[in-house]
């Protein structure tokens, strides 16, 4: 399967769909990349739901200074993938190079008007609260401006998780040793080159939102460093002028093939230990890729210093493990974030280590009724493998889809975390790692399987109070 969509959108709706009332109700949660098109799928599959986001538009991450307090959206927030290969199957990205985040947010804005969404929606609705009752419904508190009276409790037969994890700011831990004088400040409340003007600048960290601060940095500062603690290899964005994630990998292609393509791509990119950085202790495609088309030249000149891990901070100075000290008034820790549920109790759903196992990341082995939109880290873009997710729960809650066993679930999170400790270096960034097209491939063969396991057992809706209505009818 390669993913890539072009042409026209499909036709658009003047109003949403009627609900049928005979089907499981559902709650989702968070209007952003994931709720937008979960939402879409129920309607199109007339389940009825409650939609609630707590902040007052669609977009979530990508609307710049979103007033819900959560996005980590900045001005210079460019995407890492394509205008094709972001976009929902129904709907094309007009832009086919990489889009800029307001153009993310208008795509968004303009997929609900065009399917009819927004009405659906109960914007400044904060879901506070959601408890799981002894006879597998779900009760949700809402609490907010967009609610009547400012809050209410309802219940619901299952529950659609969309709230991103993009949000709860992860700090290194253990902290750096010593204190520090000047200012610090999570990659999470970067919102733009004029918080680093004039200012001496240390970025923490590897991933593609510290190499975009320390580009920023690299313009406006006084000076800019940025620290790795190990090596990460950096792709270039684009090679001969092309998106390089438009370059065709199917998922049918052996695991030799990909990796030689991989590692083409990083030759044709550069080499990080010639502009000062540490040479990275893994392969290409082991480790989730960083993608900058301008951090190699602005540490070939000399604009970011490269630097290793911090030793100690000592007040208005910080020492990095190689004995070496610079003077540093600003401290941008791109440290990344945690899976963080804060409406559900953390003894029923909680992601310890960033660790939340998933059947296909999208079924809690040992909780029907709760599904989960987007808590994946994808090689590419999330928004199409959300869309599937979407139509994949639409499937489960009309009785056209069933799910495998407990055990067979089980087997399958086994098999899926063995793929990730053979694969990546140990660490929280990649305990929701997934290949792309791979992934939509096998989740392409499931939905099969399941569906011809659902007309077995005469189409049952998969929620277990519809099932123990069922069991008594």
């Amino acid at each position: 399967m390669i993913y890539m969509v072009r042409g026209e959108p499909a036709p658009a709706r003047t109003k949403p769909i009627e609900p049928d009332p005979s089907l499981p109700r559902a709650l989702v949660i968070g209007a952003g990349a994931s709720g937008i098109t979960a939402a879409k799928a129920l309607n199109e599959a007339r389940v009825p739901f409650d939609w609630f986001e707590m902040g007052p538009e669609v977009g979530g991450n990508w609307v710049l200074n979103n007033p819900n307090g959560v996005s980590a959206c900045y001005s210079t927030l460019e995407m890492n993938t394509s205008g094709p290969r972001m976009s929902f199957s129904d709907f094309p990205m007009p832009n086919e190079d990489y889009p800029m985040h307001w153009e993310v947010r208008e795509y968004f804005n303009a997929y609900v008007d065009h399917f009819a969404l927004r009405e659906l929606i109960t914007f400044n609705a904060k879901v506070e609260r959601v408890k799981r009752l002894d006879d597998g419904t779900w009760e949700a508190t809402v609490a907010g401006d967009g609610v009547d009276g400012g809050r209410l409790v309802r219940r619901y037969d299952a529950v659609v998780v969309c709230n991103g994890h993009h949000w709860d700011k992860r700090w290194p831990d253990p902290p750096y040793p010593g204190e520090f004088a000047g200012e610090v400040m999570h990659g999470h409340d970067y919102r733009g080159p004029e918080q680093l003007e004039g200012r001496r600048v240390l970025v923490v960290g590897g991933g593609n939102s510290g190499m975009d601060v320390a580009r920023d940095a690299s313009y406006v500062a006084e000076a800019a460093y940025l620290s790795l603690r190990r090596g990460v290899w950096i792709v270039r964005k684009r090679l001969d002028g092309r998106p390089v994630d438009q370059i065709p990998r199917p998922a049918w292609l052996p695991g030799w093939a990909k990796q030689l393509m991989l590692e083409f791509g990083r030759i044709r990119s550069g080499d990080p230990t010639k502009v000062g950085l540490p040479r990275p202790d893994h392969r290409i495609g082991h480790a989730h890729p960083t993608l900058s088309d301008q951090i190699y030249d602005r540490l070939a000149a000399r604009a970011v210093i490269p630097k290793p891990a911090i030793e100690e901070l000592r007040g208005e100075r910080v020492k990095f493990v190689d004995g070496s000290e610079e003077e540093i008034d600003l401290i941008v820790y791109c440290t990344g974030y945690k899976v963080s549920f804060p409406f559900f109790d953390e003894g029923l759903v909680s992601a310890p280590g960033n660790r939340l196992d998933l059947y296909r990341r999208t079924f809690h082995p040992d909780i029907p009724g709760v599904y989960f939109v987007g808590f994946m880290q994808p090689f590419g873009a999330i928004m199409p493998l959300a869309e599937v997710q979407g139509v994949w729960i639409a499937e489960l809650l009309t009785g056209r889809y069933a799910l495998p066993s407990r055990e067979e679930m089980l087997e399958d999170i086994r098999r899926e975390r063995e793929w990730h400790e053979r694969r990546f270096y140990r660490s929280e960034r990649h305990t929701m790692e997934v290949d792309f097209d791979e992934w939509l491939a096998e989740a392409e063969r499931e939905r099969r399987r399941g569906a011809q396991r659902a007309r077995t057992l005469g189409n049952p809706l998969g929620v277990p109070a519809r099932a123990a209505q069922a069991a008594t009818a």
